[in-house]
């Protein structure tokens, strides 16, 4: 079956490989995510071309934001980090289209695709086939893989050096894989692209730090402790999160220290 046409859940987006079974999407299962009330359903890449595409927004000069225009499934963004040695696909979306792919050739292409965590693993397989790239992924979230064939490349361990000073970081807590990368040279102090590790209220005040954020499961008192010095051991004063508001480009981490102290 070409991948256009293979089964994607419309609700997380997840695009999944021929020997589904039962018809379950098990990410929504998942207690992190849902099945909506109305239940399970299913679309394809070819369907959603006939009605969506690609938004490409400038962030800075190293920096792009993606995104499925109108919304689609989760609406989440992925970040197109541009560097010396090589680019990278931060998360993903769903979608891949003509537009999107000639931006990112124009570019330089893609050398790696890193996740944050499961609920965008999204058509990773497609992406990576189209442009030739690994896909990395944290070990503690290998259960989740479920259309990723040669491309994947599992790391592990807190941390991972990539090139040009990128760093790959486990930091745990929404999904045990859960990561960050850092990027040393985007920002006075630092760059961290975080997905949804931790979520930033409307207000741009504050982060929550759960194991759900969409069914409200806080984390145990102790594992907010131990996210808490992982982010401590990493220099940064930038954030970019998962949705396109959560551009923190100033006191990231007055505010992520602020966050954790309300947490007694």
């Amino acid at each position: 079956m070409n991948d256009n046409h293979l089964k994607m859940c419309t609700e997380c987006g997840t695009q999944y490989s021929e020997d589904l079974t039962n018809n379950i999407c098990i990410i929504c299962e998942d207690e992190r995510q849902a099945v909506p009330q109305s239940g399970q359903s299913w679309t394809n890449h070819e369907k959603l071309l006939e009605n969506h595409s690609v938004e490409i927004k400038k962030l800075n000069d190293r920096l792009y934001e993606f995104l499925i225009t109108p919304r689609f499934s989760i609406g989440q963004r992925a970040l197109f980090v541009i560097s010396e040695s090589g680019n990278i696909l931060w998360d993903c979306i769903p979608l891949l289209d003509e537009g999107v792919i000639e931006f990112i050739k124009i570019n330089g292409g893609l050398k790696v695709i890193a996740f944050s965590h499961p609920h965008y693993y999204s058509n990773m397989k497609m992406w990576a086939k189209a442009f030739g790239c690994k896909i990395y992924i944290h070990e503690k979230d290998k259960e989740w893989i479920v259309n990723g064939g040669s491309f994947i490349e599992l790391w592990n361990g807190n941390n991972i050096k990539l090139w040009d000073e990128l760093r790959l970081h486990n930091i745990g807590g929404h999904f045990e894989g859960s990561s960050v990368i850092e990027i040393p040279w985007m920002s006075e102090n630092g760059t961290l692209l975080i997905g949804d590790t931790m979520y930033l209220s409307p207000s741009m005040k504050h982060f929550a730090t759960m194991r759900s954020y969409p069914n409200r499961i806080p984390l145990p008192l102790n594992e907010i402790k131990r996210i808490e010095k992982r982010f401590e051991e990493i220099n940064f004063d930038t954030i970019y999160g998962f949705y396109s508001y959560q551009n923190v480009e100033k006191n990231a981490k007055e505010i992520v220290n602020n966050s954790f102290d309300k947490y007694q």
